[in-house]
């Protein structure tokens, strides 16, 4: 079975286990801003949702910053900047191979 960290966490509030307070956006992120307002932070960590593990030591096909899947953000109007650029953009990790996957999926969570 295959779970992205986000599915993995809804299964665990189930049973009522403390968790970091997050939000899952599948190809879209049209109410990301209201959502960061429901986020306590900075930071705000936004995490690429992929089948490979080495997501935040990846990098990405379309480099737009020098860091992985996995980014913390202290500036809250760089969210939203950097969860498009991850978005649909192709991530490669070591579990990848060169080919890399596509991310259509992200989980922006409290740091």
């Amino acid at each position: 079975m295959n779970l992205h960290e986000y599915q993995a966490k809804e299964l665990l509030r189930q049973f009522d286990l403390p968790l970091l307070k997050g939000k899952a956006y599948v190809n879209d992120l049209k109410t990301i801003e209201k959502d960061l307002n429901e986020l306590p932070g900075p930071p705000w960590v936004v995490k690429s949702q992929i089948h490979a593990g080495g997501r935040g030591a990846g990098h990405f096909k379309k480099p737009f910053n020098d860091k992985g899947g996995v980014q913390v953000i202290q500036d809250k109007t760089q969210v939203p900047v950097i969860a498009n650029s991850m978005l649909g953009n192709i991530l490669i990790t070591k579990q990848t191979g060169a080919d890399g996957k596509k991310v259509n999926r992200l989980f922006i969570e409290e740091g």
